[in-house]
């Protein structure tokens, strides 16, 4: 996979994939605003998969984690711009403002779609990564504090994820994983967001579901993966990636294993039908 990023100082970037196809798991430290020049993206959360085109902009909050698919389109590549808002520029921008920051019951992507102001804002930025010099950073701080800024007008809402700042809250347990097994993070970041040490994490996912962490989580994504294999009618491809395996082949061992049967085999036996 090539990819290649260009910034402007650490919190710009404008970021391409060449390739037919990328894929990661995410979950940022800071709030992500993004602006697709070309591709599409699908992006699989706990509790909703959204999909992005050419032109859409949104922001991915920070501790939520996520599998990101790239796909490029019409055969360009897939390019977007990327700004971080950093917890140190957001507490320098909230500082001395009266705001209502209670946290968003949920910690959702926020989608702006192509909104005029935001995108005027992010497309201004195109030009300067040609720039040869360094671009100055206050010049970049004036950008980041103008789409923050934005994202005030445009979102009443907004607040309640830019200005919260406190960090994951212990959480129940069984709940969080049966919504958030799909997403292939270190157990170092699953036991951080229930508010969690790693040796509590461990400890208390022994006594509620009485095996390992990763005996289950593999259980659980071969069972969602079977559903949606035979269900949904989705291809091996796209489960493998969606449930939370790091590759097809790996995937097609641990099926195999599971069940008896190829994910192709069950995709075969469904054509025959």
């Amino acid at each position: 996979m090539e990819h290649t990023s260009k910034y402007l100082v650490p919190e710009i970037k404008l970021s391409c994939y060449e390739d037919k196809f990328s894929r990661t798991e995410i979950m940022f430290d800071q709030h992500m605003l993004i602006w697709f020049i070309s591709g599409e993206t699908k992006i699989v959360q706990s509790e909703a998969t959204h999909t992005f085109k050419t032109g859409d902009i949104f922001l991915i909050p920070r501790n939520k984690p996520a599998t990101v698919i790239n796909y490029p389109t019409e055969g360009l590549p897939h390019k977007t711009v990327v700004m971080l808002l950093t917890e140190k520029i957001l507490r320098n921008f909230y500082n001395g403002l009266e705001v209502n920051a209670e946290a968003a019951p949920v910690s959702k992507i926020h989608h702006f779609k192509n909104h005029p102001l935001l995108e005027s804002c992010l497309a201004s930025l195109v030009p300067y990564f040609d720039m040869k010099e360094p671009f100055p950073e206050n010049l970049a701080l004036l950008k980041i504090t103008e789409a923050i800024s934005i994202l005030r007008t445009i979102d009443a809402q907004i607040d309640g994820v830019l200005a919260n700042f406190d960090d994951p809250h212990k959480v129940n347990l069984i709940s969080f994983m049966e919504k958030n097994f799909m997403f292939n993070m270190p157990l170092e970041k699953f036991s951080y967001l229930t508010g969690r040490s790693l040796t509590t994490f461990k400890r208390d996912f022994a006594k509620a579901f009485n095996t390992t962490p990763q005996r289950w989580l593999t259980q659980k994504r071969l069972e969602l993966a079977h559903y949606r294999l035979t269900e949904r009618k989705n291809k091996p491809v796209e489960v493998c990636y969606e449930v939370g395996f790091e590759n097809l082949s790996h995937f097609s061992f641990a099926f195999k294993k599971q069940f008896g049967y190829a994910p192709t085999e069950l995709v075969m036996q469904r054509a025959g039908r």
